[in-house]
């Protein structure tokens, strides 16, 4: 599969809730890169992310345009997220089916066909303020 296609098929699955096939897009020692937050390694921290993101949070990727270097290894992709905030996640303002709509991005390592590593970034800040308003 071609780079741009992984990446394609990998927000595909994401977009359609199918959270335990995007995981067949990724290495085995994948690297998730989260905005604001610690390094997760391996498919298994990767599933109790997605785990806690579908319990929290309601969300379709919008306008995505993905990039990939000639060499197929690193890859981005820009977006927009069109939420819904379910449930109050730690640390951050109480949920109340609040909506939001934000501009973000992902850069991708790719290894033996598969996605290695995932950092995705966001405004924080322009999140918060959606949500408390």
């Amino acid at each position: 599969m071609q780079t741009k296609d992984l990446i394609a098929a990998y927000y595909a699955a994401f977009n359609a809730g199918r959270t335990e096939e995007m995981l067949t897009y990724l290495h085995d020692e994948v690297e998730h890169h989260v905005n604001e937050g610690q390094i997760r390694r391996g498919k298994d921290l990767f599933r109790a992310f997605n785990a806690h993101m579908t319990d929290s949070y309601k969300e379709e990727l919008t306008d995505i345009t993905i990039f990939a270097n000639d060499a197929g290894d690193r890859a981005a992709a820009e977006f927009v997220v069109n939420g819904t905030y379910l449930k109050t996640d730690d640390g951050l303002p109480e949920a109340r089916g609040q909506k939001y709509v934000l501009p973000a991005g992902t850069f991708f390592s790719i290894r033996d066909g598969k996605i290695a590593r995932v950092t995705t970034y966001y405004n924080l800040a322009d999140w918060t303020a959606q949500v408390s308003a």
